[in-house]
């Protein structure tokens, strides 16, 4: 089975602006940005998508979200407001078959998405 895309950045094949990385997941700037703030959170262990996650992977499930808080507050939208979403499947807009975490915030966002 080929690498993800996300893998390939993780192991640095592909370049990406990393907002932060760590042991358990790294961070970047979304290439296409739908808000000013606009980053992934990635684990680097792949999961394919949320719904195939184990228990065993529940302490990176956490990480993921309590990184996407750090950052929020890092990059200045802690205070005004910001998104989390996970991408489920095709219907829900997922590209890469690897689970991520988007932050977006810096602008009003619209309730409901999509």
């Amino acid at each position: 089975m080929s690498k993800t895309l996300f893998q390939r950045i993780i192991d640095r094949e592909i370049p990406a602006r990393i907002a932060h990385e760590d042991d358990l997941c790294i961070a970047i700037h979304d290439i296409n940005p739908q808000a000013p703030v606009h980053v992934l959170v990635i684990p680097k262990r792949l999961i394919a998508r949320v719904g195939e996650a184990g228990a065993d992977d529940a302490t990176v499930l956490g990480h993921l979200l309590l990184t996407a808080g750090q950052l929020a507050r890092q990059l200045g939208v802690a205070e005004s407001g910001y998104r989390i979403a996970i991408n489920h499947g095709r219907d829900a807009g997922e590209s890469v078959p690897h689970l991520h975490v988007h932050l977006l915030g810096g602008r009003p966002l619209a309730w409901p998405p999509g």
